[in-house]
């Protein structure tokens, strides 16, 4: 219990910023999860249907059957890449949300100095405290969100190599 009164503590001092934050950020990772989930589990499944297809053909080595080929490739490289484009943004768009926060909190900073001086040290403390939060949940998010964008989009590619590669000629 003291850990999560810990993280509403976190969040509350975040401010509204650090709680888009948050949403960004379990979107990114469910997509990142289901993208995993489609790989390792559904995508194998998709490849032995269009192998089936593929080899119960007659006809391997025209150019229509080529063109047959490349739809089916091309198919299995869109199943894929969906999501990426989207969890790559997230993970761009997330240290700008952490900067929004960053501005926000130094907005917050000057409005207490411009009412109370300099002397309110406990007024800034909480403005310094918004932009810092903000900055750190920003990039902390978006360098895990880019270490995994990174491989699935490398693992994306090879699978899509071996699609090709199963799809060839006998």
């Amino acid at each position: 219990m003291d850990n999560l009164f810990q993280i509403q503590l976190l969040m509350e001092s975040g401010g509204t910023v650090l709680w888009l934050i948050l949403l960004a950020s379990i979107l990114m990772w469910t997509l990142i999860i289901e993208r995993y989930v489609f790989i390792w589990f559904l995508h194998p499944r998709e490849v032995r249907k269009m192998m089936d297809e593929w080899h119960q053909r007659d006809d391997l080595a025209s150019w229509y059957a080529q063109q047959i080929r490349q739809g089916m490739i091309a198919e299995s490289q869109v199943m894929l890449e969906r999501f990426l484009i989207l969890i790559r943004t997230l993970t761009v768009a997330l240290p700008m949300l952490g900067l929004l926060g960053t501005v926000n909190g130094m907005i917050q900073t000057f409005d207490v100095m411009t009412v109370f001086g300099t002397g309110n040290t406990r007024g800034m403390a909480g403005g310094i405290s918004v932009a810092l939060i903000t900055t750190m949940g920003g990039l902390l998010t978006a360098l895990s969100g880019l270490y995994f964008i990174t491989q699935l989009e490398q693992r994306v590619a090879r699978e899509v190599n071996n699609v090709a590669d199963a799809l060839r000629r006998d």
